[in-house]
């Protein structure tokens, strides 16, 4: 068995440490092929997209050592899908020199941080390169403000056009125009938003974006990845030769994530065909174009994982990864429109809403809609058909798969506690003890409007946000589930005072709203049934208030013996 790589994005690495690769260079062949000068390829984090760029540098790149010898990197390709493709495509393997910049070292506080950690990736490029100033290629001057800019001494303006700059001594070295990568492009701008200095970073950004790919004549190819399209306006202003090809569209659908087909490979090849109807259920989902695609950092986890232990359970490895603040997002800020739909999609229901790719992160908060969009285009939700109205695309979306689902609660359950933890809830508390329905039942329907509903199992939801309220109910314990008399009440709440009531609570669900009385008499009864007040009669309570609770949708009733 080959090991399995976690983490590793470097093509090289993998292919010399003989990790397991799903072979992805047939990609080389269809980027000759389109010959788009610019392509911008925006995916979900974490599905092969910096290793993608890694492998078209291995390719293409005439690399050299420090002293100018051309490295040979054409042991990368043995045996690979590529080399079956013909000498047109394998004559341009180590030919073409190449520039390859990540932008994610720009997840800093602040913008100098930022700014610092984008000059420092250039300068590494510079160095990278640096065996251009030992020929005759450049000029005095040339050779001059590539020093200065290797040596941090150029002006700060000189580094937004610095990738021009070097295209330009890579042209005149090596006689060939350069391939230019860049990978992660929008992480600056995300997080300059979140950070409050987007304006500066966008500043910055459209200036190298604009020197090294629209007014550059000693540019072959450029290759550009990252989550999110940004507006041609804020980024890519003018550039007209900008091929888009997001996950909406069928071009290079297949060359980010895991096939079906790919997915059964490599669990047979590890002997775990048999999990592949759990593998399709947790980390499926993905629509590329008309392309199934599975998550593939999920997907190599969970093997890694389950050939390592005799009963592997699949895990959400993805949503491990980032810190899901969009989701954090759409419900802190949901409106009650937005609860509704969000529980739709949780019920394994779809939502249909307009989609455009051309929104700036200035954008998200404009309208709700633009929200649903960066959920979309991240990853959090899938298509499941499309419908053109004018010039608008419409999307019927749903979630894609369990993995995401966790997310989605999760993210729920956190906002509730805290919700939970700013509600007065005194007069709920005294409502209970005094046996008071009419006020709990008030105050239980105010809240529950409040609530985003998790419908994974209906009662286990009401069970817990009524096990939320009552937690930090003074002098009283609460249990949950336990074993009393002949069954497991629902709920107790046990006094630190004998003298105080024992609170014993069954609840119920039901479907009609005129079912609600019959549900709170059904719960009584399964109160006196299954003898659940003996242990506490047993002991010597003083009082036993036994509460039936029938909920249905964001109402209830509440009755009390």
């Amino acid at each position: 068995m080959q090991p399995i790589a976690i983490g590793v994005e470097n093509y090289k690495t993998i292919i010399e440490n003989h990790y397991y690769y799903i072979d992805k260079t047939w990609m080389l062949k269809e980027l000759s092929d389109q010959k788009g000068t610019v392509n911008l390829f925006t995916r979900p984090r974490r599905f092969g997209k910096t290793l993608t760029l890694s492998m078209v540098r291995a390719f293409f790149e005439d690399e050299r050592t420090d002293q100018g010898e051309k490295i040979d990197n054409s042991r990368y390709f043995a045996g690979k899908k590529i080399m079956a493709a013909g000498d047109k495509y394998i004559s341009e393997m180590g030919i073409y020199p190449v520039i390859h910049l990540s932008l994610k070292s720009a997840r800093q506080p602040d913008y100098g941080m930022a700014y610092g950690c984008l000059k420092d990736e250039i300068i590494r490029e510079f160095d990278r390169h640096s065996y251009v100033l030992l020929g005759d290629q450049l000029s005095g001057k040339e050779k001059e403000d590539y020093r200065r800019i290797l040596n941090e001494t150029a002006e700060p303006n000189k580094y937004a056009t610095a990738l021009k700059l070097l295209s330009f001594c890579l042209k005149k070295y090596h006689g060939r125009n350069a391939i230019i990568l860049l990978d992660e492009y929008d992480v600056p701008l995300e997080n300059a938003y979140l950070r409050g200095f987007y304006d500066r970073m966008i500043d910055f950004i459209r200036s190298l974006f604009e020197s090294a790919l629209k007014t550059n004549d000693a540019l072959e190819l450029a290759v550009v990845t990252g989550c999110l399209r940004i507006s041609k306006e804020s980024v890519f202003t003018g550039l007209n030769n900008l091929e888009i090809h997001s996950v909406l569209g069928n071009c290079y659908a297949k060359y980010f994530g895991f096939t079906g087909e790919e997915v059964e490979q490599m669990l047979g090849d590890y002997g775990l065909t048999q999990k592949m109807p759990e593998v399709k259920r947790w980390y499926d989902g993905y629509l590329f174009g008309e392309t199934e695609i599975y998550n593939p950092w999920s997907i190599t986890n969970y093997v890694k994982t389950a050939i390592s232990e005799s009963q592997p359970f699949p895990k959400p490895y993805w949503s491990n990864t980032s810190s899901n603040s969009i989701i954090r997002e759409l419900v802190e800020k949901a409106d009650s429109d937005t609860k509704a739909e969000i529980e739709q999609l949780i019920a394994g229901k779809t939502i249909e809403k307009p989609v455009h790719e051309d929104i700036t992160y200035e954008d998200i908060h404009r309208t709700q809609d633009n929200l649903w969009n960066f959920l979309f285009f991240t990853g959090y939700l899938k298509v499941e058909s499309k419908r053109f109205e004018g010039r608008s695309i419409y999307l019927t979306m749903s979630i894609p798969n369990e993995e995401v689902l966790i997310i989605y609660e999760d993210t729920i359950k956190e906002w509730f506690d805290k919700q939970v933890k700013a509600i007065d809830f005194s007069p709920f508390y005294r409502a209970i003890l005094s046996g008071d329905c009419s006020s709990m039942q008030k105050f239980l329907k105010e809240n529950l409007r409040r609530t985003i509903s998790y419908y994974d199992s209906q009662e286990a939801f009401y069970h817990g946000v009524l096990a939320g309220f009552l937690a930090a109910m003074p002098d009283y314990t609460p249990q949950s589930n336990r074993e009393y008399g002949n069954g497991r009440p629902d709920l107790v709440m046990v006094p630190y005072d004998e003298e105080a009531p024992v609170v014993i609570v069954e609840i119920k669900v039901c479907k009609r709203f005129t079912d609600m009385a019959d549900g709170c008499r059904r719960a009584l009864e399964q109160i006196e049934e299954r003898d659940y007040a003996a242990p506490f009669l047993d002991k010597g309570y003083a009082r036993i208030l036994k509460y039936g609770i029938c909920f249905c949708e964001k109402t209830c009733m509440v009755d009390v013996s």
